[in-house]
């Protein structure tokens, strides 16, 4: 990849973020990794370079940008999974109440390892 010109490489850089958008939207997580790996080399490279012109980069900057939005998307859905996971393993112990005189109480549940679904 070293001995490639400017266009080449921002070329190739736009090409592996048109992959990881598509990886991103159809969450396929587990090609980011990858791409991410790929994608920084590339840009190593491009950092080499002294008369690298701005508007060269500007398509693949509002390309990163993009992605790095759908990314923190991405990892927001899966906080949120997570701490409704934990949630739902909380409530699956017990419930806490308070009594009037504010002492705690632990109520347990008899319900079995399965979910409920509601549709």
């Amino acid at each position: 990849m070293t001995n490639q010109n400017p266009q080449s490489l921002i070329n190739e850089l736009d090409e592996i973020l048109d992959q990881e958008r598509s990886a991103l939207v159809r969450g396929e997580l587990d090609q980011i990794e990858t791409l991410l790996s790929r994608k920084e080399a590339i840009i190593q490279n491009l950092n080499t370079i002294e008369n690298l012109e701005r508007e060269a980069l500007s398509k693949v900057q509002s390309k990163v940008s993009r992605n790095q939005e759908l990314l923190n998307s991405a990892m927001e859905g899966i906080r949120s999974v997570a701490t409704r996971m934990a949630e739902l393993r909380r409530v699956k112990k017990g419930l806490d109440v308070y009594d009037s005189a504010g002492r705690k109480a632990r109520y347990g549940t008899t319900m079995g390892q399965r979910l409920e679904k509601r549709s």
